[in-house]
């Protein structure tokens, strides 16, 4: 069985959008780099030359992670799902930490889309794991590296995909 990368339509468009850039941008300005680069003579010890080939190397594998993710991606339309105080993939969950007292609010999403700048996180990300199915008032225990954290649920919502 293939993987499915779940997705919401906004980040598979985000995903394509990046993929586009590294195509049609990227990829010929690191070649002009490397033609440029081999100009300046012998290869061996040229640093141009190698930076620009690791450069290209890394822009080809995020070419081909992005060429995977978006053959199996599994579309999910945030607003179609039906809530239920229930914490499902792309909705909004406030937390409580109950060692210190303090809340937190995270967004599930697919791995593809997680960002901890913006508090999305993945659902198969250990929080992500042990809140996927629980009901607001439930508390859930995640192991982390710096020991077992306490959460309560506080609430859930949907929010629009721009948030």
């Amino acid at each position: 069985m293939t993987q499915r990368f779940p997705i919401t339509p906004a980040g598979l468009q985000k995903l394509k959008d990046e993929l586009k850039q590294l195509i049609s941008v990227e990829r010929l300005q690191i070649s002009r780099e490397i033609e440029i680069a081999r100009a300046h003579g012998d290869l061996k010890e040229n640093a141009e030359y190698h930076a620009a080939k690791e450069k290209q190397s890394h822009i080809e594998g995020r070419i081909l992670e992005l060429n995977h993710v978006l053959a199996h991606a599994e579309v999910i339309d945030v607003s179609q799902i039906q809530l239920e105080d229930r914490v499902v993939f792309g909705t909004t969950v406030e937390l409580l930490d109950l060692e210190n007292n303090r809340k937190l609010n995270y967004r599930l999403v697919g791995e593809a889309e997680a960002d901890l700048k913006k508090r999305w996180i993945s659902i198969s990300s250990p929080v992500g794991k042990q809140l996927i199915g629980k009901k607001v008032g439930e508390e859930v225990s995640v192991h982390t590296p710096s020991g077992i954290r306490e959460y309560q649920i506080l609430s859930v919502v949907i929010q629009d995909e721009g948030e």
